[in-house]
């Protein structure tokens, strides 16, 4: 009975393996959660509003406190002027922003360019939005933008690129000449980027974030996606944003209207607080997670694998290939046995074959958990076998 635009879309990866962790009573290392919660004020401020009756649906494009807040910090760390009127909307995470931006936007038949490895929720997006995908492949093991192979990719029927940077699995950060190789092709060619930032504020070792439409020629064909989950560890609060110019907004609200329409009326007055009152937080969690990123990273090459240092997000990557699995996904379905750890094969994440034995390993844990983690990978046989 599954409708034709689902099929062939699997079960996100991300359930399919955290709930394997609870079944087998294993260390998560695989989705993305942290599991220390963000600043405790600003659930206090959630707290206030649900017992101050904020508890009603707030309007459909956010409260106006929250889209007045998105604005003062595109413009306070990127010198980004908005309209929060008109050019700032309220989603529900980021996982809505990128469904609405491609139900707004995409047309049966447009093709959008997307890096690969790429988020799971792009593809299902596209596919259900009628999109074809033109994916441009981060090569292991340095994760890299090919500009020759992005210029390749596009054809008289590409209208989109749907870029993410900081980047999820890889942990690559785009350069500021990988971002110029964009902007160069999005406007030889007149396309409009959606560009997801969610990672924005978590990035290691002077990798810097550059927003893509803050290069010139690109904020009137630049959507920009973001929340607040990551950078302020509020992961299962899903307030999201997306801004930009005002028809590609406008393009994502009227989509949203039929999604959610709205939602966390109470949470909204909090994330704006976040960004407002608590605008430190995420530098100091970006450094608290630098730790736990060498800790992962130096314990895993200790083990044997290799590992590739991300400079931002959550994650970091091992190619399993010396160990002679036949791909990661058996890899990581037999762990739990070997090991007692859950972690995420990364080759559902290709239209190619090139993630076939990626395996990606998630650090915003608990520093007890991630060392639980090592020492249970450290006694076990991981060779296949």
């Amino acid at each position: 009975m599954l409708a034709h635009r689902l099929e062939g879309i699997p079960p996100t990866v991300f359930s399919e393996m955290s709930a394997l962790a609870v079944r087998t009573q294993s260390v998560n290392l695989g989705q993305g959660f942290p599991d220390v919660d963000g600043p405790p004020e600003v659930i206090a401020r959630a707290v206030h509003a649900l017992e101050s009756g904020a508890n009603q649906y707030a309007p459909g494009p956010g409260l106006p406190a929250l889209r007045q807040a998105v604005a003062r910090h595109q413009l306070r760390h990127y010198g980004i002027e908005l309209d929060p009127d008109s050019q700032v909307v309220v989603t529900t995470g980021c996982t809505e922003a990128i469904a609405a931006a491609l139900l707004g936007l995409v047309d049966p038949g447009d093709e959008v360019v997307v890096l690969e490895p790429y988020y799971d929720s792009y593809t299902a997006m596209i596919q259900m939005a009628g999109g074809v995908r033109r994916p441009v492949t981060l090569r292991s093991p340095h994760f890299r933008l090919d500009a020759d192979e992005l210029r390749a990719a596009v054809t008289p029927r590409t209208r989109f690129v749907l870029l993410n940077s900081p980047h999820n699995p890889t942990g690559t950060v785009l350069t500021r000449a990988e971002l110029q190789a964009v902007a160069d092709v999005a406007i030889e060619h007149d396309l409009v980027v959606i560009t997801d930032e969610v990672y924005e504020h978590l990035t290691y070792d002077g990798a810097e974030h550059v927003p893509l439409a803050t290069l010139p020629g690109m904020f009137e064909r630049t959507l920009t996606l973001s929340s607040a989950g990551k950078s302020y560890s509020f992961t299962g609060w899903k307030v999201g944003w997306a801004t930009g110019p005002a028809a590609l907004v406008g393009a994502v609200l009227a989509a949203k209207q039929w999604l959610t329409f709205t939602s966390g009326s109470p949470l909204q007055p909090a994330v704006a607080f976040a960004l407002d009152e608590e605008p430190d937080f995420p530098r100091a969690l970006a450094a608290d997670l630098r730790a736990r990123r060498d800790l992962l990273c130096d314990g895993l090459a200790g083990i044997g694998l290799d590992v590739r240092v991300p400079e931002g997000t959550y994650f970091a990557t091992t190619d399993i290939a010396p160990l002679g699995w036949a791909d990661g996904t058996a890899f990581c379905l037999a762990l739990p046995e070997r090991a007692g750890v859950v972690a995420i094969p990364t080759q559902g994440f290709y239209d190619s074959d090139a993630g076939r034995h990626l395996v990606r390993w998630a650090f915003c844990k608990d520093t007890g958990v991630i060392e639980e983690g090592l020492r249970r990978l450290a006694a076990a046989d991981l060779s296949a076998g």
